[in-house]
């Protein structure tokens, strides 16, 4: 069974007197294990798409399953649950908490579970020994470098076991050789632990590492390509 299925999936706005289509009609399957790269010019859907697909926006029409689960007309409660269980994010901006530890940011997701303090902790912990930050648990983000902070991010984004990984231009604030190793990362993070990645990208050089290529223009998908990393 597919952890993504869209069937005949619409987003569109209301611009003055037109409507434009941000999703039109976009079908696809993205199965469990996969990683795929996302990639367009800017309006090309790439970002509503990830949008849709993350449940932080709501289709228009057509339907989206994940994990099997119809989502498709969720109200806000339960798409905060479902993007708890199911969906760790990573973004460019990194998105950390300022004033808060690397340890307390990986925390941030358990929060809204029934974790008890310690399993908290310890989850978080196992989760930066993972991306190599056992040493950093105690940094903020201001004493930490951009691929660290990226990391911490990844951590954050994993420390749920959610099975599906979506990340948002996650090397655009990073200089090429950290670029390279947070790909690398999440390449080994595909490969090791199965876990499912949908990268956003503008970047073929980032799109490479990816096992599959999906193009969107003018909100529909042009081409769905097999990638040899």
């Amino acid at each position: 069974m597919a952890l993504i299925e869209t069937d005949q999936l619409e987003k569109k706005y209301e611009v003055g007197d037109s409507i434009v289509f941000a999703l039109d009609k976009v079908s696809l399957q993205i199965s469990s294990g996969e990683f795929v790269a996302v990639m367009g010019p800017s309006g090309s859907g790439k970002s509503t798409f990830m949008n849709v697909i993350g449940c932080l926006d709501e289709p228009t029409a057509g339907r989206y399953l994940l994990d099997g689960i119809d989502v498709s007309q969720m109200n806000r409660d339960a798409l905060a649950e479902i993007r708890n269980e199911k969906i760790g994010f990573v973004f460019q901006g990194f998105n950390l908490l300022s004033r808060t530890t690397a340890l307390e940011n990986v925390e941030v997701p358990l929060l809204y579970s029934k974790h008890i303090p310690k399993d908290r902790k310890d989850k978080a912990r196992e989760a930066l020994k993972l991306l190599g930050l056992e040493g950093r648990q105690h940094h903020n983000p201001n004493q930490l470098s951009g691929g660290q902070q990226q990391r911490v991010a990844i951590a954050r984004a994993l420390v749920n076991n959610a099975p599906l990984l979506l990340a948002d231009e996650p090397t655009g604030n990073l200089d090429t050789k950290t670029s390279i190793e947070i790909m690398e990362l999440f390449v080994r993070l595909n490969e090791e632990k199965h876990i499912t990645i949908v990268l956003v990208t503008h970047e073929p050089d980032i799109s490479i590492f990816s096992k599959r290529i999906i193009r969107f223009l003018d909100g529909k998908i042009i081409s769905d390509q097999e990638n040899k990393p």
